[in-house]
């Protein structure tokens, strides 16, 4: 309980106040253990959905294969319709457990990624939104403003939650959280979970909290940047596309579209930068829990041999660049937007499993 009660004071309840939390990070569960990451969902689950009433049961619980499980976008309440549980509509204890859901199915470092998230929106609120798909917001007082063009409303109040189909060790369903600049879906299948589509995204990418600095992307950032300048000419030459790429190809709106793999083969890099490049595939694959980010890095690890790693843009760090790992289970995509290095969209998909396709054939 303790832990839940924090992680309402630091985002919700001093959010709805209309200011930020006073500390960054809540305390989080430790690292699950392999083979109980399943049964710790179920029971948070149940427990979150044991604390709604009938009308918040009904914006919160949909069937697994409702049309739900693709309403999901980078846009602001205002600018994209969501359907779900909105956060700001709960007590704190609803609250608490939400976020205790959200908090089971994703590692630790996962989870204050999310967090991180959720409060760089509360920054962007206070400073009377942004330009979000062509929309602006000029929140009002609490959590959540509402106003400007559209109507978008920016804020950690405007998160949203569903659970799909019945939780079970067993049989399939599916955890949804997300809002602004945030799309998670975890898809559980037994023992098996998988995370994509995802959208970690990050506006501003950079803000202080507490006398920190945070940034939210910044280790995606800071790794690919390291990554093409370990690269020798020839191998730049191969990374490089001779093309500019300045926004999500794989973004909202296109499951199931593909692409033309693009860049440098992973065996044409030495085993130093083979290892930084998988390091940098964890950063999105690691948001999962513990038990399957490790089985979702195997696959990456075990199909090296047909993963490609593409850049665009500038090759320095504080420069304006695009890049893309793709493999035959990963495509990872990160992307500034509009030219603006404090606005960045990122993609996290699986071409074979997306929202758990291959576990449920199984």
């Amino acid at each position: 309980m303790k832990r839940l009660a924090m992680v309402s004071v630091l985002i919700l309840i001093a959010t709805l106040a209309g200011v930020l939390a006073t500390q960054r990070g809540p305390a989080l569960a430790p690292p699950s253990q392999a083979g109980d990451t399943t049964a710790r969902a179920v029971a948070s689950a149940n427990t979150f959905l044991a604390t709604l009433d009938a009308a918040e049961r009904a914006k919160a619980a949909f069937p697994f294969d409702s049309p739900q499980k693709t309403n999901w976008s980078n846009l602001p309440t205002g600018a994209y319709q969501r359907n779900s549980l909105r956060l700001g509509d709960l007590t704190p204890a609803k609250r608490d457990a939400a976020l205790g859901l959200v908090a089971s199915v994703l590692s630790t470092d996962g989870y204050r990624k999310v967090t991180d998230i959720m409060n760089g929106d509360e920054v962007l609120r206070g400073r009377g939104g942004g330009q979000t798909g062509g929309r602006a917001g000029a929140p009002g007082p609490g959590g959540g403003g509402r106003g400007g063009r559209g109507g978008a409303a920016f804020g950690a109040a405007e998160y949203y939650i569903a659970v799909l189909g019945t939780p079970s060790t067993s049989s399939p369903w599916m955890v949804q959280f997300g809002g602004h600049h945030l799309a998670i879906n975890v898809t559980i299948v037994g023992r098996n979970n998988v995370i994509t589509p995802s959208l970690p995204a990050a506006q501003p990418a950079r803000y202080m909290l507490n006398g920190q600095t945070i940034r939210p992307l910044g280790k995606e950032n800071d790794k690919g940047f390291a990554l093409i300048g370990a690269l020798n000419p020839e191998q730049r030459r191969q990374a490089i596309l001779t093309y500019r790429v300045s926004d999500l190809v794989l973004g909202p709106g296109e499951d199931g579209k593909t692409i033309q793999p693009e860049g440098i083969l992973a065996t044409s890099l030495n085993e130093s930068q083979q290892a930084m490049l998988l390091d940098l595939a964890h950063e999105w694959v690691g948001i999962l829990n513990d038990e399957g980010a490790t089985a979702r890095m195997a696959e990456i690890r075990s199909n090296l041999s047909r993963t490609y790693f593409a850049w665009s843009g500038a090759t320095e760090n504080g420069g304006l660049a695009y890049f893309r790992i793709q493999g035959p289970t990963v495509v990872i995509e990160y992307a500034p937007q509009q030219g603006d290095l404090d606005h960045i969209h990122t993609i996290y998909r699986d071409p074979t499993n997306d929202y758990g396709a291959r576990l449920i054939t199984k």
